[in-house]
């Protein structure tokens, strides 16, 4: 029987030759190469982070913070190579999350149904 680690690196290496990861990666690479998308960018993520973060340690939103989401978000859609790279990124997630239900199946059905799923 083989090892899991090997069959685990090599469906790495399977999903980094994928179509949708090449994708992903070239549309990264675009949104890196402008400054103003990349900085664009930046702010999108260090605002959703932060909001986050907030979120998850029970800290209220401020109206502010709403608005700034939005406005930021709005700038976002309208820049097509970062809307691009999102739209990637949706892909690739649901790859990701479709794998991950693949390889805990076992443990499902040992288990049960996972609580988070």
């Amino acid at each position: 029987m083989s090892n899991v680690y090997d069959i685990a690196y090599d469906l790495e290496k399977a999903l980094r030759s994928s179509s949708d990861f090449q994708e992903l990666k070239k549309m990264y690479d675009e949104v890196n190469a402008n400054e103003d998308t990349k900085k664009l960018f930046e702010e999108f993520r260090d605002l959703q982070l932060g909001l986050q973060q907030k979120q998850m340690t029970g800290q209220e939103i401020t109206e502010e913070e709403v608005q700034q989401a939005q406005s930021v978000f709005q700038s976002v859609q309208e820049n097509e190579t970062i809307s691009k790279l999102m739209a990637a990124e949706q892909r690739m997630s649901m790859i990701v999350a479709e794998m991950n239900k693949i390889i805990t199946k076992p443990l499902e059905e040992l288990y049960g149904p996972m609580v988070n799923n």
